[in-house]
């Protein structure tokens, strides 16, 4: 019985963020039982270019400690919980354009991290999903652990300011956060001005491998752009009004999260709800 229970909730998490914290625990748990070694997993540009060992360039991304103790649980818990909800929230349906992301700043945190000596790469992997659920999630209250109350778009700020505290390297958060916004520029902000176009296209043999229709003259919905721009607002005309645009910003919010009601939600920062 309990074994069902919990095959039937496998199966329901979103297939790419099912496969990539699989793959997390999977490497680490190789790891721990001494099947692998760390050092056949960090990152390594020279082994990477030099003896083709392709394979760092993902496990760079899969590994967050040898010892399987809170501190992994705690990654493993944040990891899966912001995946998830940018795949049931912003990203609904497009699974594709989902992994186009993993992809975009899989490839931007291994340039980077070239020039900051950053041996494995998942948590400034995790930042950047955190940085993009944040900014698509403006108005959702974070609660960090009972001590303190922030809007969602602080929390990445926090989560630097942490390591500070603790003492670990910065790089890691500012890595993912740069990433992260990055791509939200790409993706929310730049199409949606004046002369602007987007950036980043899914490719369609993604598209076809999650079962997607491709249309070729894809736009993107109103309840799907972000609520702080005047979106193809042409120059001349009258500015929207305030209160039109506040309800349209709740109405998108509420279209994403259609089974929460939007301004009464408390979410701690690494509780899964």
């Amino acid at each position: 019985m309990a074994f069902q229970s919990i095959r039937q909730f496998y199966v329901e998490i979103p297939p790419v963020t099912r496969f990539y914290t699989t793959a997390c625990v999977l490497t680490t748990l190789v790891v721990h039982l001494d099947i692998v070694s760390p050092l056949q997993l960090y990152f390594n540009p020279t082994l990477i270019l030099r003896k083709l060992q392709l394979w760092r360039l993902a496990t760079t991304f899969l590994f967050f400690g040898s010892s399987v103790g809170i501190t992994f649980f705690f990654n493993i818990v944040f990891t899966y919980c912001y995946c998830r909800m940018l795949e049931e929230g912003s990203f609904r349906g497009r699974s594709s354009d989902f992994v186009t992301m993993f992809l975009f700043g899989a490839t931007l945190m291994t340039f980077f991290g070239m020039f900051v000596n950053l041996l494995f790469l998942g948590q400034a992997f995790t930042l950047m999903l955190v940085y993009v659920w944040s900014r698509r999630n403006p108005d959702v209250r974070m609660n960090f652990f009972g001590v303190m109350n922030f809007q969602a778009p602080y929390l990445p700020w926090v989560l630097l300011c942490c390591s500070m505290i603790l003492g670990n390297t910065i790089w890691v958060d500012i890595i993912g956060m740069g990433v992260g916004h990055i791509y939200y520029f790409l993706e929310d902000v730049f199409p949606f001005q004046r002369n602007g176009y987007k950036f980043l296209k899914t490719p369609n043999f993604l598209k076809l491998l999650f079962n997607e229709h491709i249309d070729r003259n894809h736009q993107t919905l109103p309840e799907d752009r972000p609520c702080c721009f005047n979106w193809g607002g042409d120059e001349g005309q009258p500015p929207a009004d305030n209160n039109n645009a506040e309800e349209a910003a709740l109405n998108a919010e509420a279209a994403r999260h259609p089974q929460q009601d939007h301004n009464q939600r408390d979410i701690p920062v690494a509780v899964v709800n």
